[in-house]
């Protein structure tokens, strides 16, 4: 018999603070959603490249309000936030600094670049030429910047959040793999359904300033020591051999497909495990499930598949080939 006066057993310490930290995370997607109205999506996989120390690069035709979800995501963190202008006329030190010539004291000392940020908006970045793209290789993948021999630390937590108009606009440069893998998610911002449409006008009737995020109320909802906690607790959720085998097999499925030249790198593996690691602790899950991976596959990958010049030619889509490999592939129970 149970006894009425026991105390009912509270969750452990490391439970509680998982919880709350959840719960901070939520409520940044719901300042957002002030802002920003029909990119549930796109919110997440922000989120979820936050949390897994990665970066995000959001394409889509103008006006889908790209630049404005990123600027309420980093609005909503409590972040410092730096924006660049990619121009075919940016130079490598306009991102990343320079050193400049001070005349009183007779030397040279360093100018940082609006790479030195939380959060860098890198918008419209194919519109610079590769030689400036290439300035932000060392920040995304290292987390510093090297110049005239000394290395100086980006902040913590750093994150870059790159938009892109589709390829075939005039104006446009092909980022290289190397700048492409530096991207942990690529997220295809779609236009709007109809009703999420009707909300936009709406807000902007009644006077929304997408130039002015305190007129829709974004606030504030989390620090950066409880963004750091969250990536921690992230990097703690647990992976079976089972699902890492997974992960393994799915990889080297891409590289046996007929229609795919360049396929999965160990380093996209790691990038989708980290995605769903992710994924599993935003939704509440202490260890990572098949379904997680089936989730974060598609936008992990995607830019990181090249395929053969015939499948081009024949309008095969990297996403279809990527759903194709799901299929085919066997998953653990």
């Amino acid at each position: 018999m149970t006894d009425p006066h026991a105390t009912q057993a509270l969750p452990a310490p490391a439970e509680r603070d998982d919880e709350a930290l959840r719960r901070s995370m939520h409520r940044v997607r719901e300042e957002i959603g002030k802002a920003v109205v029909g990119q549930d999506g796109t919110v997440t996989g922000l989120l979820i490249a936050l949390l897994a120390r990665g970066h995000v690069l959001l394409e889509g035709v103008p006006g889908v309000a790209k630049t404005l979800l990123v600027r309420s995501f980093s609005r909503a963190l409590g972040l410092d936030t730096k924006r660049i202008q990619f121009t075919p006329d940016l130079m490598p030190g306009d991102v990343s600094g320079s050193l400049v010539y001070d005349a009183r004291s007779g030397e040279f000392e360093f100018r940082p670049g609006p790479v030195f940020a939380h959060v860098v908006l890198a918008d419209e970045i194919n519109r610079t030429p590769p030689k400036t793209q290439a300035a932000l290789l060392e920040a995304m993948e290292e987390r510093q910047v090297s110049t005239d021999g000394v290395t100086r630390a980006l902040p913590e937590p750093f994150l870059v959040a790159a938009t892109q108009n589709p390829i075939e606009q005039e104006g446009t440069y092909t980022l290289p793999e190397a700048q492409l893998d530096r991207f942990l998610l690529k997220l295809v911002v779609d236009l709007p359904p109809r009703d999420a449409e009707l909300a936009v006008l709406r807000r902007h009737a009644d006077g929304f300033d997408p130039r002015l995020l305190e007129t829709a109320g974004v606030s504030t909802a989390t620090t950066p020591e409880e963004i750091l906690g969250a990536q921690r607790a992230v990097a703690a959720v647990t992976v079976s051999d089972d699902v890492l085998g997974y992960v393994v097999d799915l990889a080297r499925a891409t590289r046996e497909s007929p229609s795919v030249q360049l396929g999965a790198s160990p380093r996209a593996a790691t990038g989708l495990l980290a995605a769903a690691k992710a994924w599993a602790w935003l939704s509440g899950y202490p260890a990572i499930t098949p379904d997680h991976v089936q989730t974060m596959l598609v936008p992990v990958w995607r830019h990181r598949i090249r395929l053969r010049p015939d499948a081009e030619i024949e309008g095969v889509s990297v996403d279809a080939i990527l759903t194709s490999v799901l299929q085919q592939t066997r998953v653990p129970i």
